[in-house]
């Protein structure tokens, strides 16, 4: 089965978890023997689990990249998007790197689905159903009908010509208020979850109809030009040959704090304390600090290095125009290498908590601007400064001046305390360069 998963969102709906660069997916909320895991982690082991052959191609942004690397390894297909441009161009880009990277035949099906669904296995067993429809070719597209629990308005609908498992499908429905929603309910509508399937050459004939290009390469250099629309504008609606295929399992968007904290299998992740009054209270500390709850109804807090929000679950859904209102850097990043966290900011410098993961290191870069000073808490690795190697352990101190090339490789886990130092101290003041065993 080759499958498509969509990984997009800046995440502002679960602040302040989530930031532009750790979407609501990477949050790690579902408990596990082990410890706990992210949407996409659970999604994807639950891909693998019922198919372990499963073709997995991941469609993101760069700045997801590292954090998908970071939670799934570096095995895992990625397609990364140039710049957001919205579902049809990424579904596109994905199917001609399936095509012309991954050499996956035009003949085979491919399914489409977003990264977060909180869903049971059956859900896959129903993509693999969905995947054998698209193959056997009876029509262009097969689409995921959810079947709908209440009617929501947050869902666009599919009415379907019959009440047959597979069905052909009469219309679409855009996303309704309550009444409306009831009314199409009534008629057999199903929530459209924006999962589907189809011939790979069937969307690869789509693209080149809509779009002037020759192959992958030539479709992700002309990306930032192309037309930013839905998957379901430019093709779903305007396919005659479409079906769809029930599915009454469970499915649930994991979009706002109060669908997230359902599927919480704990009231507390982190340092809490509830007392005895609390009532339907779910508290998520990613900080060294306690948080204390006593008398407290509906109500989410969540504390990470980004802030603190305290909220009634329901009115939680409306809190994307407030965080679009607070403009502050990332304070808290995994990276494919392991993570950052930002401890203090000053006018002329910056104090950075990081972690590395055993056998990685950062990018060789160096920096105009700044200086730079390491000073290693744990662990023991390998620093290269301007091309001289220097084995490192707890307590050593590295300084780097602007200009002089550097990174660290970490044996085992590594953690060290960044200072920078400077007047203009930027994301931006990066430059990266091949190392020495890289080069050949």
């Amino acid at each position: 089965m080759n499958v498509i998963l969509l990984s997009g969102g800046s995440g502002k709906r679960l602040w302040p978890l989530s930031n532009d660069i750790r979407s609501k997916q990477f949050i790690k909320i579902f408990k596990t023997e082990t410890g706990y895991e992210s949407m996409v982690q659970r999604v994807y082991r639950q891909i693998t689990a019922v198919d372990p052959d499963a073709n997995v191609t991941i469609a993101t942004s760069k700045t997801q990249v590292s954090s998908i690397h970071n939670q799934l390894g570096d095995a895992v297909g990625v397609c990364v998007e140039p710049c957001r441009r919205d579902t049809f161009p990424a579904i596109a880009l994905a199917t001609a790197y399936l095509h012309d990277v991954k050499g996956v035949s035009p003949e085979e099906p491919v399914v489409v689905c977003p990264v977060d669904p909180y869903v049971n296995n059956d859900y896959f067993e129903a993509l693999k159903k969905l995947s054998d429809l698209a193959a056997a070719g009876a029509a262009n597209l097969t689409l995921m009908g959810i079947e709908p629990t209440y009617p929501s308005e947050k869902y666009g609908y599919i009415i379907p010509e019959s009440a047959e498992a597979v069905s052909k499908v009469k219309t679409f429905k855009e996303k309704p208020d309550a009444k409306t929603a009831a009314a199409y309910i009534a008629q057999g509508a199903l929530w459209n979850g924006g999962v589907f399937a189809y011939k790979l050459r069937y969307v690869l004939d789509r693209a080149h109809e809509l779009i002037d290009f020759a192959d992958y390469r030539e479709l992700f250099e002309k990306y930032e030009s192309l037309q930013k629309i839905s998957f379901d504008y430019a093709v779903v609606e305007k396919e005659p040959e479409i079906q769809v295929m029930r599915f009454a399992g469970q499915w649930k968007d994991m979009g706002t704090w109060n669908t997230l904290t359902e599927a919480m299998e704990d009231p507390s992740i982190g340092k809490a304390i509830l007392d005895d009054t609390c009532h339907n209270v779910h508290v998520l500390n990613e900080l060294d600090v306690p948080v204390l709850c006593m008398g407290l109804k509906d109500v989410v807090v969540s504390a990470s290095p980004e802030g603190i929000l305290v909220s009634d679950k329901d009115q939680s859904s409306y809190i994307k125009p407030f965080v679009d209102a607070i403009n502050q850097q990332i304070m808290f990043a995994e990276k494919s290498w392991g993570s950052f966290r930002v401890l203090d900011v000053e006018d002329e410098s910056l104090t950075i908590k990081v972690t590395l993961n055993p056998g990685h290191r950062m990018n060789y870069h160096s920096h105009s601007r700044r200086d730079e000073v390491w000073t290693v808490v744990s662990g023991r690795g390998c620093a290269i400064v301007d091309d001289e190697k220097r084995a490192v352990k707890a307590g050593d101190v590295i300084v780097m001046k602007a200009g002089c090339r550097h990174t660290i490789l970490a044996e085992s886990e590594l953690k060290l305390i960044e200072v920078q130092l400077g007047r203009e101290i930027s994301v931006h003041d990066k430059q990266k360069f091949p190392l020495e065993d890289e080069k050949h």
